[in-house]
């Protein structure tokens, strides 16, 4: 078993592949947070929980214990799980919980990926405290790193805080059918930071050697808002995205997305003293939104040389609304194409048009507290809010041929064409129908090996916003995004065909649209979502049934013995 830590010198080096094996104890842990002692569910007593370390071909082993009071499901966000896709964890989607005081393997090999990715809790609000970076190392030597090696590498972990606890947040919000109550704080690795009341001793620190040069390995773990980070005095080159390496991109501030990873190199070049590196959120809503956090987390850089205790350097952060920069960070990035990997398909075989936002459903029975009148959110993809099975994952029932669990009938297209990112569709009475969502188990059945390039368009019902999809089992090719309704004829000549950024979370712009393009080559049932945690169980998601291949080797293996059942 391989230790961690949260400064690490990075190493690019030949190995054989290895079988990495871990261990988590998930469990109830106290923890003293912003004057407040709180139970908290984390792993193996740790906050953020243990970092997991691989070499790109190794196979990865993972006993999960389930000893908190709730249901729980781990997800490797961005591994593809390529014939593993029992090991996914999305809670109903791939596999059934591990109940409280069972146990779950979780085994899959790490092949084609390099850089930084995460693993999380997909149940409930419990990846706010059930989370951890997952690195990813290059095997082959130094000629594999596209970039000047650092002398250091650091996990940045930023999350999202409750005094309340997050479970009861969420139960919270699905009895009024509205959204969950917004966060007290954010966090740097588990730490507030000495801006929130109590926790000057609750601040991430980072000690620096003047003239050397950190990689940060930014991972966006907050639940429900996307992030700006800064570290004073200091730039950033970046050089991966969700794992995917990047021509160097150089800027003062990161953009995340809950669900996003950056790595970004930054060199010890200010004068020396004590800097702060600080968080906080953006927020695409406008002023008619909802509240939000407004609060700014904060950790300290501090150089080996410094003397003296003067206050730390504060970074000069962009408005919360700043979504000029937030749209400049996420489409400036460019891919960089390594030998051997995948380049962008040029043949689409499935095309699809996916209008996607927030819109009213009739309140569900057991919803007591919700307005009758008015209805409760339902997030929903062309008008169809996902609802998730209740007895059979979606994975063994496509497995094993359950039928009555799903349809295989997502559609293609919106049920209406209208003015999308037009406001007035709030308004105008003609389109109040929009404003409803159909609630069904929907999944887009695609062809082994299929090419599927999809239309994501924000629309304005009930508002715009910034949404972040994530799907599980791939990563995706972004060719395009812009504001505004989607033209296909105006926006193909900005399609990037040659070296586009590839992700496996795209931020699709407020009132706007993306374009993805990724090949079906892995067999099962994977999940297309808003990384926006409050939006999961609103339905805004869908889920693409992939199916097995023509071989042995692109055919979908059985369940392993110590599957969780419902």
């Amino acid at each position: 078993m391989r230790s961690s830590a949260f400064v690490l010198v990075f190493l690019c080096f030949v190995a054989d592949a290895a079988i990495v094996e871990h261990t988590f104890n998930v469990g109830n842990l106290t923890v003293s947070r912003l004057c407040e002692d709180r139970v908290i569910t984390a792993v193996n007593g740790q906050l953020p929980g243990p970092t997991i370390e691989v070499d790109e071909g190794d196979t990865l082993v993972v006993h999960v214990t389930n000893e908190s009071p709730y249901n729980m499901s781990i997800h490797w966000h961005g591994i593809f799980q390529m014939l593993s896709a029992w090991a996914d964890g999305p809670n109903m989607v791939t596999q059934c919980p591990i109940r409280p005081g069972n146990s779950y393997t979780y085994k899959f090999n790490v092949t084609g990926q390099e850089g930084t990715l995460w693993w999380h809790a997909h149940v409930s609000f419990l990846r706010a405290t059930v989370h951890g970076a997952l690195i990813i190392r290059p095997r082959g030597g130094p000629k594999r790193c596209p970039f000047p090696q650092p002398h250091h590498e650091v996990p940045i972990v930023l999350g999202e805080w409750w005094k309340a606890n997050v479970v009861d947040v969420a139960d919270e919000a699905f009895l009024t059918g509205g959204n969950p109550n917004i966060s007290d704080a954010f966090t740097i690795n588990g730490q507030p930071g000495d801006s929130y009341e109590c926790s000057k001793k609750h601040t991430y620190r980072l000690k620096v050697v003047a003239g050397k040069t950190y990689m940060l390995r930014i991972i966006n773990s907050a639940l429900n808002n996307q992030l700006f980070f800064k570290v004073a005095g200091h730039n950033f080159t970046v050089v991966a995205v969700d794992a995917s390496y990047t021509k160097p991109y150089k800027t003062d501030v990161v953009v995340i997305a809950p669900g996003q990873t950056v790595d970004a190199l930054m060199v010890a070049d200010a004068a020396p003293g004590r800097y702060y590196m600080a968080a906080r959120p953006y927020i695409s809503t406008g002023p008619q939104g909802p509240p939000f956090d407004t609060t700014t987390t904060t950790g300290i850089v501090k150089y080996k040389s410094a003397h003296g205790s003067s206050p730390p350097a504060m970074p000069t952060m962009p408005p919360f609304n700043d979504t000029a920069t937030a749209h400049r960070f996420f489409t400036e990035i460019t891919g960089l194409l390594k030998p051997g990997r995948p380049t962008v398909p040029l043949v689409v075989d499935e095309q699809m048009f996916v209008t996607f936002g927030l819109g009213l459903a009739p309140c569900e029975p057991s919803q007591v507290r919700c307005n009758r009148t008015a209805g409760s959110f339902a997030g929903s993809m062309n008008n169809v809010s996902f609802r998730f099975p209740t007895t059979t994952s979606l994975l063994e029932a496509q497995y094993k041929g359950v039928s009555g669990v799903y349809t295989a009938d997502f559609p293609n297209n919106p049920a209406a064409l209208f003015d999308f990112t037009n406001l007035t569709v709030n308004t105008d009475p003609s389109l109040q129908p929009l404003r409803s969502t159909v609630k069904g188990t929907k999944l887009k059945k695609v062809k082994y090996n299929a090419t599927v390039e999809m239309v994501l368009q924000n629309t304005a019902i009930l508002g715009t916003e910034n949404h972040p999809l994530h799907l599980h089992g791939f990563n995706f090719f972004v060719l395009a995004q812009g504001f505004g309704n989607f033209n296909a004829t105006a926006a193909a000549s900005s399609y990037n065909l040659v070296d586009p950024q590839v992700r496996n979370t795209v931020a699709v712009p407020v009132g706007g649209w993306a374009v993805i393009r990724f090949v079906a080559n892995n067999p099962g049932v994977w999940i297309l979502h808003c990384h926006l945690d409050a939006h999961l169980p609103f339905g805004l998601a869908t889920a693409f049934e992939v199916a097995n291949g023509p071989t042995a080797e692109s055919t979908l293996p059985p369940p392993p013995p110590d599957y969780p059942t419902c």
